[in-house]
Protein backbone atom coordinates (compact mmCIF):
# COMPACT_ATOMS: atom_id res chain seq x y z
CA UNK A 1 0.00 0.00 0.00
CA UNK A 2 1.18 3.57 -0.86
CA UNK A 3 1.85 6.02 2.25
CA UNK A 4 1.61 9.22 0.30
CA UNK A 5 -0.54 10.49 3.37
CA UNK A 6 1.70 10.33 6.58
CA UNK A 7 1.68 13.10 8.22
CA UNK A 8 -1.48 14.99 6.29
CA UNK A 9 -5.20 14.68 7.89
CA UNK A 10 -8.30 13.98 5.61
CA UNK A 11 -11.97 14.74 6.63
CA UNK A 12 -14.68 12.53 5.11
CA UNK A 13 -17.58 13.58 4.92
CA UNK A 14 -20.67 10.80 4.58
CA UNK A 15 -17.76 8.75 6.32
CA UNK A 16 -20.26 5.97 8.05
CA UNK A 17 -20.72 3.78 5.65
CA UNK A 18 -20.55 2.61 1.82
CA UNK A 19 -18.39 4.67 -0.52
CA UNK A 20 -17.18 7.28 2.51
CA UNK A 21 -15.86 4.09 4.40
CA UNK A 22 -14.10 2.37 1.47
CA UNK A 23 -12.38 6.41 1.25
CA UNK A 24 -11.73 6.47 4.95
CA UNK A 25 -10.18 3.50 5.30
CA UNK A 26 -7.83 3.95 1.92
CA UNK A 27 -6.71 7.52 3.33
CA UNK A 28 -6.02 5.74 7.03
CA UNK A 29 -4.27 2.96 4.95
CA UNK A 30 -1.77 5.30 3.26
CA UNK A 31 -1.09 6.67 6.42
CA UNK A 32 -3.48 10.02 6.95
CA UNK A 33 -5.65 11.16 10.79
CA UNK A 34 -8.93 10.92 8.90
CA UNK A 35 -11.82 12.92 10.71
CA UNK A 36 -15.21 10.61 10.07
CA UNK A 37 -18.00 12.73 9.96
CA UNK A 38 -21.45 11.01 9.71
CA UNK A 39 -24.97 12.53 10.43
CA UNK A 40 -24.77 9.01 12.12
CA UNK A 41 -22.22 8.88 14.73
CA UNK A 42 -23.14 5.60 15.63
CA UNK A 43 -22.04 4.49 12.27
CA UNK A 44 -18.95 6.97 12.38
CA UNK A 45 -17.56 5.96 15.94
CA UNK A 46 -17.80 1.82 14.74
CA UNK A 47 -15.50 2.86 11.44
CA UNK A 48 -13.21 4.39 14.42
CA UNK A 49 -13.05 1.24 16.27
CA UNK A 50 -12.30 -0.69 13.11
CA UNK A 51 -9.28 1.35 11.79
CA UNK A 52 -8.16 1.84 15.41
CA UNK A 53 -5.12 3.91 16.01
CA UNK A 54 -5.00 7.85 17.19
CA UNK A 55 -5.25 8.78 14.34
CA UNK A 56 -8.61 8.82 13.90
CA UNK A 57 -11.60 11.27 14.83
CA UNK A 58 -15.03 10.54 14.72
CA UNK A 59 -17.87 13.00 14.55
CA UNK A 60 -21.53 13.10 14.20
CA UNK A 61 -22.06 16.12 12.24
CA UNK A 62 -24.86 17.42 9.94
CA UNK A 63 -23.30 19.24 6.68
CA UNK A 64 -26.31 21.63 5.89
CA UNK A 65 -25.83 23.55 9.37
CA UNK A 66 -23.02 26.03 9.53
CA UNK A 67 -22.46 26.01 13.36
CA UNK A 68 -21.58 22.19 13.63
CA UNK A 69 -19.32 22.69 10.92
CA UNK A 70 -17.18 25.53 12.45
CA UNK A 71 -17.20 24.05 16.09
CA UNK A 72 -16.35 20.90 14.24
CA UNK A 73 -13.30 22.95 12.65
CA UNK A 74 -12.08 24.12 15.74
CA UNK A 75 -11.91 20.36 17.06
CA UNK A 76 -9.74 19.28 14.08
CA UNK A 77 -7.64 22.48 14.64
CA UNK A 78 -7.88 21.89 18.64
CA UNK A 79 -7.01 18.00 17.90
CA UNK A 80 -5.06 17.22 14.96
CA UNK A 81 -3.59 20.74 14.32
CA UNK A 82 -4.99 21.22 10.76
CA UNK A 83 -6.34 19.57 7.79
CA UNK A 84 -4.59 19.26 4.45
CA UNK A 85 -7.79 17.23 2.49
CA UNK A 86 -11.65 17.60 2.39
CA UNK A 87 -13.68 14.87 1.09
CA UNK A 88 -16.98 16.14 0.52
CA UNK A 89 -18.90 12.63 -0.24
CA UNK A 90 -22.10 12.83 2.20
CA UNK A 91 -25.37 12.62 -0.04
CA UNK A 92 -29.25 11.34 -0.29
CA UNK A 93 -31.21 10.08 -2.66
CA UNK A 94 -34.84 11.03 -2.95
CA UNK A 95 -35.38 9.85 -6.78
CA UNK A 96 -39.32 10.61 -8.27
CA UNK A 97 -40.19 11.17 -11.74
CA UNK A 98 -41.05 14.86 -12.40
CA UNK A 99 -44.80 14.08 -12.05
CA UNK A 100 -44.51 12.71 -8.64
CA UNK A 101 -41.25 14.76 -7.36
CA UNK A 102 -42.26 16.43 -4.21
CA UNK A 103 -41.13 19.41 -3.72
CA UNK A 104 -39.49 18.47 -0.08
CA UNK A 105 -37.78 15.73 -1.54
CA UNK A 106 -35.68 18.10 -3.98
CA UNK A 107 -35.32 20.52 -1.01
CA UNK A 108 -33.16 17.58 1.06
CA UNK A 109 -31.32 16.13 -2.01
CA UNK A 110 -30.36 19.69 -2.85
CA UNK A 111 -29.69 20.80 0.35
CA UNK A 112 -27.55 17.70 1.65
CA UNK A 113 -25.71 17.40 -1.80
CA UNK A 114 -24.90 20.50 -2.86
CA UNK A 115 -25.51 23.22 0.03
CA UNK A 116 -23.51 20.68 2.14
CA UNK A 117 -20.67 20.72 -0.20
CA UNK A 118 -20.99 24.10 -0.55
CA UNK A 119 -20.49 24.82 3.10
CA UNK A 120 -17.93 22.26 3.90
CA UNK A 121 -15.97 23.94 1.55
CA UNK A 122 -16.60 27.30 3.43
CA UNK A 123 -15.73 26.29 6.87
CA UNK A 124 -12.99 23.98 5.90
CA UNK A 125 -11.09 27.16 3.63
CA UNK A 126 -9.07 28.92 6.72
CA UNK A 127 -7.46 25.65 7.66
CA UNK A 128 -6.73 24.18 3.89
CA UNK A 129 -4.83 28.25 3.53
CA UNK A 130 -2.40 26.92 6.09
CA UNK A 131 -1.41 23.92 4.93
CA UNK A 132 1.08 23.70 1.85
CA UNK A 133 -0.68 20.88 -1.16
CA UNK A 134 -3.88 20.87 0.59
CA UNK A 135 -6.97 19.76 -1.64
CA UNK A 136 -10.69 19.29 -1.46
CA UNK A 137 -12.36 16.03 -3.81
CA UNK A 138 -16.07 16.40 -4.21
CA UNK A 139 -18.30 13.53 -5.13
CA UNK A 140 -20.43 13.99 -7.88
CA UNK A 141 -21.60 11.47 -9.86
CA UNK A 142 -22.47 9.72 -13.71
CA UNK A 143 -25.92 10.92 -13.55
CA UNK A 144 -24.94 14.61 -13.58
CA UNK A 145 -25.04 14.04 -17.27
CA UNK A 146 -28.66 13.37 -16.80
CA UNK A 147 -30.67 10.39 -15.85
CA UNK A 148 -34.24 9.63 -15.85
CA UNK A 149 -36.51 9.62 -12.44
CA UNK A 150 -33.20 11.59 -10.89
CA UNK A 151 -33.92 15.53 -11.77
CA UNK A 152 -33.19 16.35 -8.18
CA UNK A 153 -30.01 13.87 -7.58
CA UNK A 154 -28.80 14.71 -11.46
CA UNK A 155 -29.81 18.75 -10.41
CA UNK A 156 -27.55 18.57 -7.39
CA UNK A 157 -24.59 16.35 -8.62
CA UNK A 158 -24.72 18.92 -11.59
CA UNK A 159 -24.17 21.93 -9.23
CA UNK A 160 -21.56 19.86 -7.65
CA UNK A 161 -19.28 19.51 -10.79
CA UNK A 162 -20.14 24.02 -11.35
CA UNK A 163 -19.05 23.75 -7.92
CA UNK A 164 -15.65 21.90 -8.10
CA UNK A 165 -14.45 23.96 -11.65
CA UNK A 166 -15.40 27.46 -9.70
CA UNK A 167 -13.85 26.66 -6.71
CA UNK A 168 -10.31 25.19 -9.26
CA UNK A 169 -10.17 28.56 -10.04
CA UNK A 170 -10.83 30.56 -7.18
CA UNK A 171 -8.69 28.50 -4.81
CA UNK A 172 -5.69 28.28 -7.44
CA UNK A 173 -3.60 31.26 -6.07
CA UNK A 174 -4.09 29.76 -2.48
CA UNK A 175 -2.80 26.57 -3.61
CA UNK A 176 -5.70 24.65 -3.06
CA UNK A 177 -7.08 21.92 -5.86
CA UNK A 178 -10.27 21.02 -6.28
CA UNK A 179 -11.29 17.99 -8.33
CA UNK A 180 -14.03 15.86 -8.13
CA UNK A 181 -14.98 12.06 -8.49
CA UNK A 182 -18.53 11.25 -10.70
CA UNK A 183 -19.00 7.37 -9.68
CA UNK A 184 -21.52 5.21 -11.82
CA UNK A 185 -22.58 2.04 -10.83
CA UNK A 186 -21.37 0.81 -7.46
CA UNK A 187 -21.99 -2.32 -6.05
CA UNK A 188 -22.74 -0.54 -2.31
CA UNK A 189 -26.13 -1.57 -0.11
CA UNK A 190 -28.10 1.01 -1.85
CA UNK A 191 -27.51 -1.20 -5.22
CA UNK A 192 -27.99 -4.30 -3.10
CA UNK A 193 -31.43 -3.78 -2.23
CA UNK A 194 -32.62 -3.26 -5.69
CA UNK A 195 -34.94 -5.64 -6.87
CA UNK A 196 -33.41 -8.05 -9.02
CA UNK A 197 -34.77 -6.99 -12.52
CA UNK A 198 -33.56 -3.38 -11.96
CA UNK A 199 -30.20 -4.73 -10.84
CA UNK A 200 -30.06 -6.80 -13.96
CA UNK A 201 -31.16 -3.68 -15.94
CA UNK A 202 -28.77 -1.80 -14.92
CA UNK A 203 -26.10 -4.04 -15.42
CA UNK A 204 -27.29 -4.27 -19.30
CA UNK A 205 -26.13 -0.70 -19.64
CA UNK A 206 -22.46 -1.76 -18.37
CA UNK A 207 -19.91 -1.23 -21.28
CA UNK A 208 -18.22 -4.18 -18.89
CA UNK A 209 -21.60 -5.89 -17.38
CA UNK A 210 -20.57 -5.29 -14.07
CA UNK A 211 -20.47 -2.89 -10.69
CA UNK A 212 -17.72 -1.35 -9.78
CA UNK A 213 -16.39 -1.45 -6.05
CA UNK A 214 -16.16 1.44 -3.18
CA UNK A 215 -12.42 0.58 -3.43
CA UNK A 216 -12.91 1.80 -6.85
CA UNK A 217 -13.70 5.21 -5.96
CA UNK A 218 -11.58 5.16 -3.07
CA UNK A 219 -8.27 4.83 -5.30
CA UNK A 220 -9.28 7.58 -7.50
CA UNK A 221 -10.24 10.31 -4.52
CA UNK A 222 -6.65 9.26 -2.88
CA UNK A 223 -5.26 9.75 -5.92
CA UNK A 224 -6.37 13.30 -6.66
CA UNK A 225 -5.62 14.41 -2.47
CA UNK A 226 -2.09 13.58 -3.17
CA UNK A 227 0.66 15.17 -4.30
CA UNK A 228 0.97 12.46 -7.67
CA UNK A 229 -2.23 14.98 -9.14
CA UNK A 230 -0.19 18.22 -7.69
CA UNK A 231 -0.82 19.58 -11.05
CA UNK A 232 -4.94 18.52 -11.65
CA UNK A 233 -7.32 20.78 -11.05
CA UNK A 234 -10.75 21.80 -11.97
CA UNK A 235 -11.46 18.16 -12.93
CA UNK A 236 -14.11 15.61 -13.21
CA UNK A 237 -13.07 11.71 -13.12
CA UNK A 238 -15.44 9.62 -14.14
CA UNK A 239 -15.42 6.40 -12.56
CA UNK A 240 -18.11 4.18 -14.10
CA UNK A 241 -16.40 1.76 -16.21
CA UNK A 242 -17.09 3.64 -19.42
CA UNK A 243 -20.28 4.32 -19.25
CA UNK A 244 -20.43 8.44 -19.10
CA UNK A 245 -18.99 7.86 -23.04
CA UNK A 246 -22.90 6.70 -23.81
CA UNK A 247 -25.82 4.19 -22.84
CA UNK A 248 -25.56 0.70 -23.84
CA UNK A 249 -29.13 -0.69 -25.05
CA UNK A 250 -31.40 -1.69 -22.58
Amino acid sequence: MLSRYRQRVALVTGAGRGIGAAIARRLHDEGASVVLADRDGDAAAALAAELGGGRVLAVAVDVTARAGLEALMERIKSDLGGLDLLVNNAGIIRDGWLSRLSEADWDSVLAVNLKGPFLCCQATLPLLRERAGSAIVNIASRSWLGNPGQANYAASKGGVVSLTRTLALELARDGIRVNAVAPGLIDTPMTQAMPGEARERLLRMQPSGQMGAPADIAAAVAFLGSADAAFISGQVLHVDGGKSCGLLGL
